[in-house]
This record gives C-alpha cells, sequence and structure tokens, in this order.
C-alpha cells in the first residue's frame, strides 16, 4: 500500500489528535468538571485549565510532525527513509511511554516520579532530547494526566537542557580536535 503524501498524513495526525482531546475533555467534563493544574503543583501558584489542550494538542502535533518530515525531506534513498521513519516511530513510543510512567507515578503518589522525572534530564544528555518525535511523546504521554500545558512546557525545559549540553558537547568536541 502506498504511502500517504506528507501533508495529508500530518493533517490526519494533527485532526486524530483534536479528537482525542475532545474525548478526553468531554470525559473529565462528565466525570465532575474539567480540572485545573497548579504550576509545580504549588496552590499559591497559577493554574492552567484542561480546555487549554483543546488549541495546544492540535498545534504541539501539527508543528512537530512537520520538523520531522523537514527532517525527512533532507534524506535521499528510500532505504534510509524507512530507517528514519522507524527510529522516529521508535524515540516517538520511548518518550510516550516515559511521560505516561511519569504521570501514572504521580497518580499513585509513588516515591518514583522524582526518579523518573529527573531521569528524562539524565536521558536527555545521552540522546538528542530536543528532537520534536521526542517532545511530542513526552507531552503526550503525560496529557491525560496533567492536561497539555504543562507537560509541553516540562517537555521543552527538557528539550532545551539536552539541545543546550549537545550544544556545549559539540563545541568541546571541535575544539579538542
Amino acid at each position: 500500500m502506498p504511502d500517504r503524501p506528507a501533508p495529508q498524513s500530518r493533517l490526519i495526525l494533527t485532526v486524530a489528535a483534536l479528537a482525542a482531546e475532545i474525548c478526553h475533555l468531554g470525559w473529565e467534563y462528565t466525570h465532575g468538571g474539567v480540572p485545573a493544574h497548579h504550576l509545580l503543583n504549588n496552590p499559591d501558584l497559577p493554574a492552567i485549565s484542561n480546555w487549554w489542550g483543546l488549541l495546544v494538542v492540535p498545534l504541539l502535533v501539527w508543528f512537530m510532525l512537520g520538523r520531522v518530515q523537514r527532517r525527512a525531506a533532507g534524506l535521499t534513498q528510500d532505504g534510509s527513509r524507512e530507517r528514519f521513519h522507524r527510529h522516529v516511530r521508535l524515540r516517538f513510543g520511548a518518550a510516550l511511554l516515559w511521560g505516561a510512567a511519569l504521570a501514572f507515578a504521580f497518580t499513585l503518589g509513588h516515591p518514583a516520579v522524582t526518579a523518573i522525572f529527573f531521569g528524562a534530564f539524565a536521558a536527555g544528555l545521552l540522546v538528542h532530547a530536543y528532537r520534536a518525535e521526542y517532545v511530542l511523546g513526552f507531552a503526550l504521554g503525560m496529557t491525560f494526566t496533567f492536561g497539555a500545558v504543562l507537560p509541553m512546557l516540562i517537555a521543552s525545559v527538557i528539550a532545551a537542557c539536552s539541545f543546550a549540553f549537545h550544544l556545549l558537547l559539540g563545541t568541546v568536541l571541535r575544539m579538542v580536535r
């Protein structure tokens, strides 16, 4: 079966993400109301409503898929393109599971929350966690528990730290040569 053109698959996945978020918010609305989450889980800080997910989730999916598609467009051989897409799916899945594990541990009040959270920063030192598939997977993995805005902010901070580290590492390695 032939692959769908990139813009069409990007639109389909964005609409699917919007539909999933509508279902999620509909479920929350009918089960006690749509919650709001305080920054850093501190009641003294502002709360962000899960309703923002209707805007944030589709925009995040659209933007991050566009980043992945731009990277894929630079590949010339079909074999390397297929390998690239396989790696993207693997990275997305790993980040999705990591974000879901963090959300699940937080929901249960498990003490592993701290290790999972800071482990994401440590993993960002080993892998390029600033890549779109990592950011998207991690943010979507936590969306059901925390809404869309807080996971996006957390994923952005992890991505920024990972990017800064890899930029610094690359600079040091170039200077050493």
